[in-house]
C-alpha cells in the first residue's frame, strides 16, 4: 500500500544508502513545477558524506535516486560522490 508523506515531515530525516551506510540528513526539498526535483542532504558528524566531502556542507540528490521514504530515506548508491583516485608516483 502506498502511503503519502508531507514534505515537511522529511526535514531532518536520516538518509541511508541502499547498502546501509549513513549518508546524512535531509536539509531541504527542491520543488520545480509542482514536482520534487531533488533533496539537499547535509553532511553531519559521523556520516559517510562528511568523510567523502571533507569541508563541503552537503550535496543535492536527484529525486530519481531516492528509493524509499518512510522513517528514514533510502537512496541509491549511485548518489554517493566518487572521485578518481590519484595515481601514485613510483
Amino acid at each position: 500500500m502506498l502511503k503519502m508523506k508531507r514534505v515537511s515531515e522529511t526535514y531532518d530525516m536520516r538518509v541511508f544508502t541502499d547498502s546501509g551506510e549513513y549518508f546524512g540528513d535531509v536539509e531541504e526539498c527542491i520543488v520545480t513545477q509542482n514536482k520534487v526535483f531533488g533533496w539537499r542532504v547535509r553532511a553531519t558528524k559521523n556520516s559517510f558524506l562528511n568523510k567523502v566531502l571533507g569541508s563541503a556542507k552537503g550535496v543535492i540528490v536527484p529525486h530519481q535516486l531516492v528509493k524509499s521514504v518512510g522513517d528514514v530515506m533510502i537512496i541509491s548508491k549511485a548518489a554517493v560522490p566518487s572521485y578518481p583516485e590519484e595515481e601514485k608516483e613510483s
